[in-house]
Formats: C-alpha cells, sequence, structure tokens
C-alpha cells in the first residue's frame, strides 16, 4: 500500500501525501447559485489568506464512525478507482465532521448513536444526528504538488444545501481555522483570493450548478508521480490522461 491511500495513525509526516475531504455546499443551485467559502489564516502554513471550501485531512476514527446512509453507489466506485484501499467511509464522514467543525452546518439524519462516539463527534452526536453521506456527490479529486509544505489527495464532494439539517446562516459554533464565513455568488467567486486548484473546480461546479445528477466522470489532477497528469475517474477500466503543467499558489 502506498501513502497516498493511507489513513494516518502515527505522527504525521509533513511531506507525506494525506487523504482529505473537502466540501462544496450549493445553496439555491437553481436560482441563483451560491458557495460557502471562508478564510484560511495568515499564519497557515497551508494556503495562508486564500478563501477555500470547508475540508481537511481524514482523521483514523473516521473510518468507524456509523453512517445513517452511505454515498450513491456511483460515487463509491469512482472513489475506489486508483486506490489501493476502500477509504469510502472515511471519506465521507472526514467530509461531514470538517464541515460541522469549520461551519457548524450538520449533514445528517436525526438518530441516537448506538456507541459513545469519539471525541471529535461528540458535540455532533450531541445535536442528536448521525452523519448522513447520501446527499455527497463526489466531483473532483487532486493531489497536491510536490515542493509544497503539505501534500494532500483530497476529493471534494459537492452537496445541495437543502441537504442541510441546521440554519444555514449560523455560524456560530464553528471553530475558528475558518474565518469570514459567507455565501458567495457563483458569479462573483473570482473576485476573491483562491488557490489555482479551486478556481478549477469552481469552474466544473459554475459549469453544472443546474445539474442535479452525478457527472458523467469526475476529473482527476494526479500529481503523485514525476509527471503531473490530468485523468478522468469513471469508475471501471483504466486510467487515461494527459500531461499538464501549472503554477499553483
Amino acid at each position: 500500500m502506498n501513502e497516498t491511500n493511507t489513513i494516518q495513525t502515527g505522527p504525521v509526516d509533513k511531506t507525506a501525501i494525506r487523504n482529505a475531504a473537502t466540501v462544496i455546499v450549493l445553496r439555491d443551485r437553481l436560482t441563483e447559485p451560491r458557495i460557502l467559502m471562508g478564510q484560511r489564516g495568515a499564519k497557515a502554513a497551508f494556503m495562508p489568506n486564500k478563501f477555500v471550501f470547508p475540508g481537511g485531512a481524514v482523521d483514523p476514527d473516521d473510518a468507524g464512525v456509523p453512517l445513517a446512509r452511505r454515498m450513491p453507489q456511483v460515487c463509491r466506485e469512482r472513489l475506489l478507482q486508483d486506490c489501493e484501499s476502500d477509504l469510502t467511509h472515511a471519506l465521507a464522514t472526514a467530509a461531514i465532521r470538517e464541515l460541522w467543525e469549520e461551519t457548524s452546518l450538520i449533514l445528517g439524519q436525526k438518530a441516537p448513536w448506538e456507541a459513545e462516539p469519539p471525541k471529535d463527534w461528540a458535540g455532533f452526536a450531541q445535536a442528536g444526528y448521525v452523519p448522513d453521506a447520501h446527499p455527497l456527490q463526489f466531483v473532483f479529486r487532486a493531489i497536491t504538488p510536490p515542493g509544497r509544505p503539505r501534500r494532500f489527495d483530497a476529493r471534494f464532494f459537492l452537496v445541495d444545501a437543502d441537504e442541510i439539517a441546521t440554519d444555514l446562516d449560523d455560524f456560530s459554533t464553528a471553530q475558528d481555522e475558518l474565518s469570514h464565513l459567507q455565501w458567495i455568488p457563483v458569479q462573483k467567486v473570482r473576485e476573491f483570493d483562491l488557490p489555482f486548484i479551486t478556481e478549477v473546480v469552481l469552474a466544473e461546479i459554475a459549469a453544472r450548478a443546474h445539474d442535479l445528477s452525478p457527472p458523467e466522470n469526475v476529473p482527476f489532477f494526479n500529481n503523485s508521480k514525476e509527471e503531473s497528469m490530468f485523468q478522468r475517474l469513471k469508475g471501471r477500466g483504466p486510467l487515461s490522461g494527459k500531461k499538464i503543467s501549472y503554477d499553483e499558489d
């Protein structure tokens, strides 16, 4: 098993590629689409000052967290492609946890937990919810290029804001990792200071904001090897792609 597909259980190697999940919450998608974003701190080691989607690395406990429902099968199949172990459950729960921690929005169903939740999930469980992964739609994957202070194998998930169980404008219990949390109109997002890969993902989302169905395939910026490749994940068959060359902020 290579490090790209390993859930870290010991001390974090800052140069290793860590699995991560990012959530793109799309509001009013059929009328005036808006996306939830926040600003990273000026002293952050990774992407300081940039406006980003909620997200972060997979924690070891995420794999054992119960789900009310799994992600749709087509998304699970595409997550498994070019991945030596099944991380679909851990990625789904990580996405929901990061969304809750960084924005206080809950993607879940009202239900009691059958066992005591991990420490990072205690507040989620106390609110009376079990995480629900079914609304998550896998739409993008990108591995951070070499030479960055942190490297992630990030999977991006789109979720319709109507699926959120709590007040969409209440960020009062969010952690302080992201500031200036706000719903930004899709047509105005590029006025903000964005990472390169975020701009690429936004172009994909803007093109299909009114389409509720899963994409035909999932774009994959694969920087895990010496040559950077742009590929498409279809959930079956061998991967093919073309070389890419770009500068990321």
